[in-house]
């Protein structure tokens, strides 16, 4: 089983969330609560990683997970 870090995002205007991988390029999905949110971002994993070994391609793993900054600017 492997651990990936999810970065959600709040949708002010219309509510739910936006959920990226960072150490999967190009797997995204949303929801409208925190929990659809988490099952969709499982969802959207095991289809990316599927994806992925049926075009032969290797499996990011996520060793270190992203850091979360913020900056005034």
């Amino acid at each position: 089983m492997k651990r990936y870090t999810l970065l959600l995002i709040p949708d002010l205007e219309d509510g739910g969330y936006t959920v990226t991988v960072p150490a999967l390029p190009g797997c995204v999905t949303e929801g409208d609560t925190l929990e659809e949110a988490l099952a969709n971002a499982r969802e959207a994993i095991q289809c990316h990683i599927e994806g992925l070994e049926a075009d032969g391609l290797p499996i990011p793993e996520e060793n270190t997970p992203p850091l979360l900054a913020a900056v005034e600017v």
